[in-house]
């Protein structure tokens, strides 16, 4: 079961930082809080199943400092799924110190020559039960502290990131976050259960373990395997049933929200609030939309074929999640189309103006911002429902 899982944590990882990571800097922290689980769970398999002397030659003791991330990165994905603000402060260095104490801490065996390695791996493979006693001479900390240390960090960030989320819960009137957004507290709720769940029964397992130091509890089929590993599953799996939340849960900007209509004097009420914080949703993302069209409009960015969504944000000082945001909700169209549209309006008042009879049609969609001949052809017969030679030729009739 552990291999499977890291090989799911692991796709679901390189899905969020390859195709997400871009549009949207929170996902970052949740692939690499997948990632993170996903060592952990392979670690566990190396050690405790795999019976591999070469394995646990490579992985014990060598890789475990990354488990110490688990903690910070959901911490930095939840706080910056609530802030709207995925950037990191010089305080959150702080959180890698942990991680860097056991990294030092394991500096005396990631030296020892290899041949002593496979020694080590090879009595572990024989007896699981000689993990303790090699953990013990190869690091500073005792055993106890050596594996009890990640579990008890990973539990004080979840319920750390749980506060914070509770805390935005009680604030949520002061701040508006985009209506089509709040299933996300439904997401981070999900999240942060399902991994209380795993990492509080994975405590008690060690416990126990401890308690009676007997290694057989880690291949026992009990009641705390099961619920270990239900809420790993379902920790696991509650990506595919959430499949929104990469978009993260983008905010009305502060300034848009301190201005009060008029007719809202004295006047709190719940109904009158939810009317005001869905006007003030509307001016903000008809705000979005005018924005981007002035910029097409006088700028003409379009017209240079690596125009993207991420040079849009930079001109018209939009954050990229909430341009994606409002294109994806509020236009319903992709910014491709969107841009693909100034583009072809472009390629027409060329042909208007008698440009088709001087330049071919390829030229005339370079000059428009196509970065070729294809995918004007395809753009432009998508828009107008005939090729842009037909289009020409209907305009001199």
């Amino acid at each position: 079961m552990y291999l499977l899982l890291s090989l799911l944590g692991i796709f679901l990882s390189v899905t969020l930082l390859s195709f997400t990571a871009r549009y949207y800097k929170s996902s970052i922290y949740l692939g690499f809080f997948f990632f993170t689980i996903s060592v952990h769970n392979f670690i566990a398999y190396v050690t405790l199943y795999s019976k591999s002397v070469l394995l646990v030659s490579i992985f014990f003791l060598n890789f475990n400092f990354i488990l110490y991330l688990i903690g910070p990165m959901l911490f930095w994905y939840v706080r910056s799924i609530l802030t709207d603000n995925p950037r990191l402060g010089k305080w959150d260095l702080l959180h890698f110190l942990p991680m860097l104490a056991f990294l030092v801490a394991t500096f005396p065996y990631m030296f020892t020559p290899y041949s002593a390695k496979v020694e080590v791996a090879a009595k572990i493979v024989e007896d699981s039960m000689n993990l303790g006693m090699y953990t013990g001479n190869y690091l500073i900390f005792p055993v106890i502290v050596t594996y009890l240390s990640r579990p008890v960090l990973i539990l004080g960030y979840t319920l750390w990131s749980a506060g914070l989320f509770v805390h935005y819960l009680l604030q949520k009137g002061k701040s508006s976050v985009l209506s089509r957004q709040h299933f996300m507290a439904k997401w981070l709720s999900v999240l942060l259960a399902l991994l209380f769940i795993w990492i509080f029964s994975h405590f008690i397992i060690f416990l126990e373990f401890f308690k009676w130091y007997d290694i057989k509890i880690f291949y026992t089929f009990n009641v705390l395997q099961i619920v270990s590993g239900t809420g790993l599953i379902g920790l696991l799996i509650s990506p595919f049933f959430f499949p929104e939340i990469l978009y993260g849960m983008p905010r009305v900007p502060q300034g848009l929200l301190t201005s009060e209509p008029d007719d809202a004097e004295n006047d709190f009420s719940p109904e009158k609030t939810n009317k005001h914080s869905l006007s003030f949703e509307s001016e903000y993302l008809y705000s979005i939309g005018r924005k981007a069209d002035l910029c097409m409009k006088e700028l003409h960015p379009f017209l240079q074929p690596n125009f993207n969504i991420f040079k849009l944000s930079v001109l018209i000082d939009i954050p990229v999640h909430h341009l994606a945001y409002y294109f994806r909700e509020e236009k319903k169209q992709s910014f491709n189309d969107f841009r693909n549209e100034w583009r072809i309006n472009n390629a027409k008042q060329l042909i208007r103006e008698g440009k088709a009879s001087e330049l071919t049609m390829e030229a005339i969609g370079l000059l428009s911002g196509f970065s070729s001949r294809n995918t004007f052809l395809a753009a432009f017969k998508k828009a107008e429902g005939v090729a842009p030679a037909v289009f020409a030729a209907q305009m001199t009739i």
